[in-house]
């Protein structure tokens, strides 16, 4: 089976880097499947999951705040601000952050600005349905 590099990247550290099969993250425009031998491409993504699936069939489970993708032949990179195992999520900060961000979005007049709780929130659901899918993974 051939299978393309994978590397997911913070601005603090390495979060990945091996052989994968497909990886699957959320573009601007939608879901983005890159298997082995893709074209080349650069897109920015959204806050959302990465899901990597090795050759052995194991799936890892990532999050990503957001940042670049880019597809070469032979290599997938994710540079991301933030990155983390979805193992690693904090799901009660990641609830905290979520219910945080909507009672800011509900109270237009708070000290927090509505572009600023919308990435909030966005971040928190991402971080959620990671965790979410992890937990779905597991049971099979």
């Amino acid at each position: 089976m051939s299978t393309i590099r994978c590397e997911i990247v913070s601005a603090e550290s390495e979060i990945f880097a091996g052989d994968a099969t497909l990886v699957v993250a959320s573009g601007e425009v939608g879901e983005l499947g890159i298997a082995p031998r893709h074209a080349p491409l650069i897109t920015r993504l959204r806050p959302g999951q990465v899901r990597v699936q090795r050759e052995d069939g194991e799936e890892q489970f990532f999050y990503v705040s957001g940042g670049i993708l880019e597809v070469q032949p032979e290599l997938v990179t994710i540079l991301a601000d933030t990155a983390a195992r979805a193992a690693d999520l904090d799901e009660a900060a990641a609830r905290r952050a979520k219910e945080e961000a909507e009672r800011a979005l509900a109270d237009r007049n708070g000290a927090m600005e509505i572009a600023e709780a919308q990435a909030q929130l966005a971040q928190a659901v991402a971080q959620l349905q990671a965790l979410e899918q992890l937990r779905r993974s597991l049971r099979h």
